[in-house]
């Protein structure tokens, strides 16, 4: 995989850049029996209300259905291709197990076109194959990582990401996340080996405002540039600073230091180092 720096015909694309190489599919178009409708929200929740701003428009979207849960126990299955994904930062892989069955999974980093890949216990761990936690050794990289056992991988889903196995004590083990959170996982949960590809995503540059609208995501003015009506930070003769000793919200609220995790979440009681904690 490589980064390509485009000819610079325009400003807006003198520093474009994009990844080549890494998709290796040999069809033009997604598995049509994995196509989901990808519905439009907007930055809306169930009653309208807009709770993640700047976002709207972008280009259309297919959704593919990807097995997070990997409940194909003992089947072997066939990599077919590797597919870009609208939807996420990784490309996906597209599997033809020895049922007929075919599905989508992450595609992790090393997999190739022609590889075996296997679930189960008596899987092996090597990149592709999903094991639960008790059946994966200390120290190697995995992703798409339950958090209860039999709903589906819901951590380290995105690209160039991987978590690891720190240590295994009675029912539970530790895993190191790639926040740097150590937390207790059950050794039930699946998980899948090999750090996820597309690990060049990070250094890419878009080049041009409208690479991000095709994204889905609208400019966001900054506070200071506002009427003093519309923001805190408001107002003032000519440049002026935010002229209060913390950040606020455009509603007020302080932006630096403020928790917004729940102090009596269940989950906090298998949290053994904080993200947060240097």
């Amino acid at each position: 995989m490589a980064i390509i720096l485009v000819r610079p015909t325009s400003s807006g694309r003198r520093h474009y850049t994009r990844v080549v190489g890494e998709t290796t599919s040999s069809r033009n178009l997604p598995q049509k029996s994995l196509l989901g409708r990808a519905a439009k929200r907007n930055g809306r929740n169930n009653a309208g209300k807009i709770t993640v701003r700047h976002r709207g428009g972008g280009n259309k979207r297919k959704l593919r259905l990807i097995d997070f849960k990997r409940e194909k126990v003992d089947i072997m299955g066939k990599i077919m291709g590797i597919e870009y994904d609208p939807n996420r930062t990784a490309n996906i892989a597209l599997v033809n197990y020895a049922d007929g069955e075919k599905r989508y999974i992450i595609a992790p980093d090393g997999l190739k076109v022609g590889d075996t890949i296997i679930s189960g216990e008596k899987a092996e761990p090597k990149i592709g194959n999903a094991l639960p936690l008790s059946h994966i050794p200390v120290g190697v990289p995995i992703h798409n990582l339950e958090l209860r056992a039999g709903k589906g991988g819901q951590l380290v889903r995105s690209a160039g990401n991987a978590a690891s196995v720190q240590s295994k004590e009675g029912d539970y083990v530790t895993v190191l996340l790639p926040s740097k959170q150590v937390r207790l996982i059950h050794q039930d949960c699946m998980a899948t080996i090999g750090q996820i590809g597309n690990m060049e995503l990070k250094t890419l540059k878009l080049g041009k405002a409208g690479r991000k609208r095709h994204m889905g995501i609208r400019p966001s003015v900054r506070g200071v540039a506002m009427h003093p009506a519309a923001h805190p930070h408001g107002g003032g003769e000519g440049r002026s600073g935010i002229g209060m000793k913390s950040p606020k919200s455009p509603w007020g609220w302080r932006t630096l230091g403020r928790k917004t995790r729940k102090l009596k979440k269940y989950s906090n009681k298998y949290i053994i180092k904080d993200r947060r904690v240097k």
